[in-house]
């Protein structure tokens, strides 16, 4: 009992005097400097950081660190290296950039980069409009997109951030932009962000009006014109893909059109009933998308399209139109398709409605987003309800 009570004294404190006669033991020395090491190891544990809770996640400091300042509770993920020497603050709701400097040669300057997966997340609105070069490949007729040498897909990089929620999601695509310019101009200005615009590849200024559309937080899609079964009846327009076509004139027209712009994330078809149907024709088509890295978006029009099986075998991520908005050019009927997207997605999770740069369309799906979120609906860049047969 005696050894108890010493042992619960404070140490130093309290203890007999020892024997002139007496010096320390050997045993004694050494119990006391495991009890130190103990106290010590034990300090060390406790004052440490918490391990990371996200292993993906790694933090990679430089000399010259200028990250320290900003906030930490939000992780920042890294993004493309689409332009040098880009800096902004972290802010909640969607990706971030902190100090990126793609220079060559920065040297021990270069600040702190938080990196993460570039696939799971969008392109930074604050430099949306800028081309990642790692993303171009050069061709006669312009800039074509393709996968970068890491892997890294247009799908992904130009991709706009969204919340991640599993709530009731409404993706809208408002195609034609591009054909008249004020209404290409009136769209990009009146339609929420979260619309995305595709661009017809025979009108004029693409360049331009893409860069405004990503300025202003909208994704973009580029429509590609495909045979329709009453073709040339019934024209899409220069640069058609059709059935009867050589593989090299279709895959000619088809870069054609990927190279009006740039910074898109996939492809929709602008008719093409005939062509989607007809497995040699679709499937080139189709494994050149692959290729690239872009997604497919089918608006649905034609039940008897091969793309979503061909999507899957090439590796595309894919989107299938729920119904098209605006074929009746009345407030009323529009209003009425937009409920039964909200509907469809309330039933599902996702509806996926097709429209055209009309005015009255423009117009009536602007004014019904501002209700319909209210509602709790949320609206969704087409990218966030594609499936991606290479994420599972």
């Amino acid at each position: 009992m005696t050894g108890d009570k010493e042992i619960e004294r404070p140490l130093g404190q309290g203890l007999r005097p020892a024997r002139a006669t007496r010096g320390l033991s050997s045993g004694a020395i050494v119990a006391a400097a495991v009890v130190l090491a103990v106290v010590g190891v034990s300090g060390a544990i406790a004052l440490r950081e918490k391990p990371f809770r996200k292993p993906q996640e790694t933090a990679v400091s430089t000399p010259k660190a200028t990250a320290a300042t900003e906030p930490v509770a939000t992780p920042a993920p890294a993004v493309a290296p689409a332009a040098p020497k880009v800096e902004t603050s972290p802010k909640t709701g969607g990706p971030q950039i902190i100090h990126v400097q793609t220079e060559e040669g920065d040297g021990p300057s270069k600040p702190a980069i938080v990196i993460r997966d570039p696939s799971t997340v969008g392109q930074n609105l604050k430099i949306a409009h800028i081309p990642d070069r790692a993303l171009i490949e050069a061709s006669d007729t312009g800039p074509l997109p393709i996968r970068a040498a890491d892997g890294r897909r247009p799908f992904d990089v130009y991709a706009r951030p969204w919340s991640g929620a599993r709530g009731a999601r409404v993706a809208i695509v408002i195609g034609g932009l591009a054909v008249s310019q004020t209404g290409t101009q009136a769209a990009i200005a009146k339609l929420p962000a979260e619309v995305t615009l595709a661009f017809a590849p025979q009108g004029n200024s693409i360049g331009r009006w893409m860069q405004a559309a990503r300025q202003g937080g909208h994704e973009i899609v580029m429509q590609v014109p495909l045979e329709p079964f009453d073709y040339p009846n019934v024209n899409p327009g220069r640069n058609t893909l059709t059935v009867s076509a050589t593989p090299e004139e279709n895959l000619k027209a088809l870069h054609w059109a990927l190279s009006r712009t740039t910074n898109y994330t996939a492809v929709m078809n602008y008719m093409g009933a005939r062509f989607s149907s007809d497995p040699a024709a679709m499937g080139q088509f189709m494994a050149e998308l692959g290729k690239r890295g872009l997604a497919y978006v089918d608006d649905g029009s034609s039940a008897r399209s091969l793309a979503p099986d061909l999507a899957l075998k090439d590796g595309v991520p894919f989107v299938a139109g729920d119904t098209s908005i605006d074929t009746v050019q009345d407030r009323g009927a529009i209003l009425k398709k937009l409920d039964e997207l909200e509907a469809t997605a309330r039933a599902k999770g996702s509806a996926v409605g097709i429209g055209s740069a009309f005015d009255l369309t423009v117009d009536t799906v602007t004014s019904w987003i501002a209700e319909a979120k209210k509602r709790g609906i949320e609206i969704v860049p087409i990218s966030a309800v594609a499936i991606d047969p290479q994420k599972g």
